[in-house]
């Protein structure tokens, strides 16, 4: 399974969103830190339930506890964009 569907599954799974992107903006980053063909830049557009009153650290956070198998190995760099619904 590619990178990205990983990412895409493990936060579908943790926080059931309402609209999930994963787009892999790795080919940006050949010749980088951390570049890995395979995958290892990542942008995250997605809209959950999960995120209503709380804070941009927090959402960030269950991202990343969703993400946890992979942060350190497969992830190289994430940006994410992250709203709850009617945001």
């Amino acid at each position: 399974m590619r990178r990205a569907d990983r990412i895409r599954a493990l936060l579908q799974a943790a926080l059931q969103p309402e609209s999930i992107d994963v787009l892999d903006d790795s080919a940006a980053h050949a010749g980088h830190g951390g570049f890995d063909p395979d995958g290892s830049h990542f942008r995250v557009r997605l809209v959950s339930g999960c995120f209503a009153g709380r804070s941009r650290v927090e959402r960030h956070r269950l991202v990343y506890d969703a993400l946890a198998s992979m942060m350190h190995r497969d992830i190289h760099a994430l940006v994410l964009d992250l709203r709850a619904p009617g945001e």
